[in-house]
């Protein structure tokens, strides 16, 4: 154990590479209904469609068992929520000792679904993971620096061909000074991916927003009021990403992983 109270975890005693387990907690949020998805997620929920030879919330469970998270919680909803159980169990395949559940009711959005994680952060700063997003990246050096960031939130961005899709950052200097949803003239090419790290604040912030004209609690008027605070940092992730809530996406998604195997023809 380090000074700090971090686990290193090492594959030989010299390994260059070696992993510092954090205590920071993660949230993966895999609810909603994948309406954009139909008929697919008729039967089954989005986050459990295979994405190349493996159910996509296996990808953003490794995302954070990679970065040294060990204690992880799903926030997951429709009528398929138990076959999350089913497949995950306790967590064992991931080299966790458990995983945490908890359900969405409906379609509240983002930061509602948020929400519900409050009691399981116990007051500490805590890793967001959308449940369909795909990354290459390492994003470790992300969270530590997070880990020495006195307050606030971070975000990772990432330079995208189609920003009117996603929350778009408009960035001057080396800070972001605004976040616009689906804009039709983005001020920027940089996405914001659905990798957020956030301190206990977000659920005070959380109590406060009122619902968009979706009725949804909206995850970018979260990180516009740690904008407006002077207190949101943000990275530029390295590698590919890609959600994978469309048939575009989704097919973008397999594509990547099984190329980056080298195993596909």
């Amino acid at each position: 154990m380090t000074k700090c109270g971090h686990f290193i975890t090492c594959r030989h005693i010299e390994d260059k590479f070696c992993r510092t387990d954090t205590f920071m907690k993660g949230i993966i949020l895999a609810g909603g209904l994948g309406t954009r998805l139909l008929p697919l997620t008729k039967v089954t929920n989005k986050h459990l469609l295979p994405v190349y030879n493996r159910p996509m919330i296996f990808y953003p469970i490794q995302t954070l068992v990679d970065a040294g998270i060990q204690d992880i919680l799903i926030v997951t909803g429709g009528n398929s929520a138990g076959d999350f159980l089913r497949l995950l169990g306790n967590g064992k395949s991931f080299g966790l000792k458990h995983i945490h559940y908890t359900y969405q009711e409906g379609e509240g959005g983002i930061a509602q679904a948020l929400s519900l994680a409050e009691d399981f952060a116990e007051n500490e700063k805590v890793v967001v993971i959308l449940g369909d997003n795909i990354i290459e990246a390492d994003i470790a050096p992300h969270i530590r620096r997070f880990e020495k960031q006195a307050r606030g939130g971070r975000l990772l961005l990432k330079k995208v061909r189609d920003p009117e899709r996603f929350g778009v950052a408009e960035i001057k200097g080396n800070k972001i000074i605004q976040i616009t949803e689906k804009p039709k003239h983005p001020k920027s090419s940089y996405a914001v991916i659905g990798i957020y790290m956030y301190d206990p604040d977000v659920f005070k912030i959380i109590k406060t927003l009122k619902p968009s004209r979706r009725g949804e609690l909206e995850i970018t008027d979260v990180n516009n009021a740690y904008i407006r605070r002077g207190q949101m940092e943000y990275d530029i992730l390295k590698g590919y990403w890609t959600d994978a809530g469309t048939f575009e996406s989704l097919y973008r998604a397999s594509w990547l992983v099984a190329n980056k195997s080298g195993t596909s023809r």
